[in-house]
């Protein structure tokens, strides 16, 4: 009989640990008076000083990859974001406004176990907080002002924790 302890030859996995940093949009101006296409609305002075700010806001996160929606508003959104971790952003569909609960219920499948930037839009932060996570829907849901940022973790492809973090103080 060898010294092995009973089990040692089966295959040890470690828990699968995901942290996805979703990210509204910074301040991009009103959809009303915006002359253009939607998906071409920019930042607004306000919105660029919140994206900015995203930097310091998210300095504690080992960020694996920034994934964003592919609006304009969303793509300045992290633009200083990707610099600083230089990284490139790569646009995704699930985070188009109008995605359903599946729709971001299959990225957070396809980026399991990492740490990641979805940059996003209001109904689709919704989703992923109150559909996905869990997160109780009550009075007017959960807070999302433009530029916050939503932490949900989770192991094992369950997301477990969600905490709020307001957008970045917009220095003048």
């Amino acid at each position: 009989m060898s010294g092995a302890r009973p089990g040692a030859d089966r295959e040890q996995t470690a828990p699968t640990t995901t942290t996805l940093l979703v990210v509204r949009h910074a301040h991009a101006g009103d959809r009303e008076t915006w002359e253009g296409p939607d998906e071409r609305r920019p930042l607004t002075k306000k919105g660029r000083r919140q994206s900015a700010g995203l930097v310091e806001l998210l300095a504690g996160f080992e960020v694996d990859r920034i994934l964003s929606s592919w609006y304009v508003r969303c793509l300045e959104t992290v633009v200083p974001l990707a610099g600083d971790e230089r990284q490139s952003i790569e646009v995704h569909p699930a985070l188009a406004e109008g995605s359903s609960v599946s729709d971001v219920g299959a990225l957070a499948a396809e980026v399991a176990g990492t740490t990641v930037v979805l940059c996003t839009h209001g109904d689709v932060v919704w989703n992923l907080v109150v559909g996905l996570a869990h997160h109780p829907a009550d009075g007017d849901g959960p807070p999302m002002s433009k530029g916050s940022t939503w932490v949900l973790e989770g192991r094992d492809g369950r997301l477990s924790a969600a905490r709020y973090l307001p957008p970045p103080a917009a220095p003048s």
